[in-house]
């Protein structure tokens, strides 16, 4: 199974994702630039909310750099003009928020699958593909190109709580700093982690694109999972 692989060499503790962090964690200056940021419909840059705040830069960045510890925040460069390096911008994520009672049930779902299926990781991934296909259908979800399709699997683990971050150098490769169920993770990442690929197979599908290569490597490294879409086959 992709999704296992090196699973059984590797430290569950010190390697992987965070899990994602509620917002009543946050100080309640940090809450508030948080809010102004979900106030605002397009990416803004460090002045701007320093502006709308009426907090020094300073104070500001440290919030900001707190957000995005905390997997609530979406940095970005603004586009280049002219000389200089081009400002952040940010912007709130739409995040789930993960219900105890809800990651408890996965673990238990888990074990039920782990102790009926003759492959649990096989029938893991299909009832992902099930869900990730019915969360790209409430999106609206047509065929598109296969670049546009990964953009909208990427967009949705942002939404989810996973704060994806493409990698720079290899578009193929996508790390998933937080993770919302990592306890239940921890606890069977067969399976539960097999969800998650499944989920992002189905997506993937529902957009028009080839799921074929995708996998994901669960607590590859320190901070995060991987997850990779091959680019489509290209014909000769």
């Amino acid at each position: 199974m992709e999704t296992a692989k090196g699973a059984q060499t590797r430290d569950w503790q010190d390697a992987g994702p965070s899990p994602s962090m509620a917002t009543h964690q946050l100080s309640v200056s940090a809450s508030q630039t948080l809010e102004l940021l979900r106030g605002e419909s397009t990416p803004v840059n460090l002045a701007t909310l320093s502006l709308l705040s009426g907090l020094h830069p300073n104070t500001v960045r440290d919030h900001l750099d707190t957000l995005g510890d905390a997997g609530l925040l979406r940095r970005t460069r603004a586009r280049a003009q002219g000389r200089g390096r081009p400002a952040w911008l940010y912007q709130a994520r739409a995040v789930v928020p993960v219900d105890t009672g809800y990651a408890g049930l996965a673990v238990a779902l888990a074990e039920v699958i782990q102790g009926t299926s003759q492959d649990p990781g096989k029938a893991a991934e299909m009832a992902g593909e099930t869900w990730g296909r019915d969360l790209a259908r409430q999106r609206g979800a047509g065929h598109t190109t296969p670049e546009a399709a990964r953009e909208h699997a990427v967009e949705l683990l942002d939404d989810l709580g996973f704060a994806p971050q493409p990698d720079e150098t290899d578009s193929q490769i996508v790390r998933l700093t937080r993770c919302p169920l990592l306890d239940a993770a921890r606890a069977n990442p067969r399976v539960i982690c097999s969800v998650h690929l499944g989920m992002v197979r189905g997506v993937l599908t529902e957009y028009g694109a080839d799921p074929t290569g995708s996998h994901l490597v669960p607590f590859a490294e320190p901070g995060s999972c991987l997850l990779v879409v091959p680019p489509p086959a290209t014909t000769p």
